[in-house]
């Protein structure tokens, strides 16, 4: 699946980033403190850390704006040299790296993109946690079946109305494989209502995004293993 033009939309925030860039195992990592989302969980108790996984390459904003920059940007020749398989070896860096620092409980939330790397580390157990907002590159039903048969690790998952890249019926399918109790691990699904893939193109953007980092917040807490930590 390519990606769609949702994806990269953004909304600027006010405020300045509280973090800093630091290179873990050759890869640039935002730490410890997008940015703002960052920092927000770190405020909350939480080691953060955000791989580039476009190395230095990013998306120029709003790049659909105009039909100038729309001719200038060639969204799938960008995604093509930064796929899950080509990101994935650098999140295995970050992560082989901060557990040689003695880090020993990991959890994930992944926007977009990153939910489908999200799904990949479940799939292997290698994170307490998963929080998958507004998914791509999931095929749906095998990775939720894939997600039900092979992971141990609990599944918030961040949906919404209009959705091509986790449509309405994948999200149904979302629900009748995980739910109901069927995954024992744990199953919290979210429907932000009237909204858009990215959660960034409605009026109601800032009170989503807000609404979707403070029930990441609350599942990282009672679901992932950090609570053990912590207490």
């Amino acid at each position: 699946m390519s990606f769609c033009e949702d994806c990269i939309k953004g909304v600027k925030h006010d405020g300045t980033p509280e973090g800093k860039w630091e290179t873990i195992n050759g890869v640039e990592c935002y730490l410890p403190n997008a940015q703002f989302l960052v920092d927000g969980f770190a405020k909350n108790g939480f080691k953060t850390v955000a791989p580039d996984f476009f190395e230095k390459d990013e998306v120029p904003f709003d790049p659909f704006d105009s039909e100038e920059k729309r001719q200038a940007f060639d969204l799938q020749i960008w995604f093509s040299r930064h796929g899950p398989p080509i990101a994935r070896p650098l999140l295995d860096k970050v992560i082989a790296a901060l557990k040689g620092q003695g880090v020993t409980v990991f959890a994930a939330t992944g926007y977009c993109y990153g939910g489908r790397l999200v799904f990949d580390l479940a799939f292997e157990n290698i994170t307490s946690a998963s929080i998958a907002n507004h998914p791509s590159h999931l095929k749906s039903p095998d990775d939720l079946e894939k997600y039900f048969s092979t992971s141990h690790v609990p599944l918030l998952l961040d949906t919404c109305t209009v959705n091509e890249q986790f449509p309405l019926p994948a999200q149904s399918h979302a629900d009748v494989i995980f739910g109901e109790g069927k995954f024992t691990p744990g199953y919290k699904p979210e429907y932000f209502d009237g909204c858009t893939h990215g959660f960034a193109t409605s009026p109601l953007a800032i009170r989503v995004q807000l609404g979707s980092y403070l029930e990441a917040i609350h599942f990282f807490c009672q679901k992932s293993r950090f609570k053990d930590i912590k207490e």
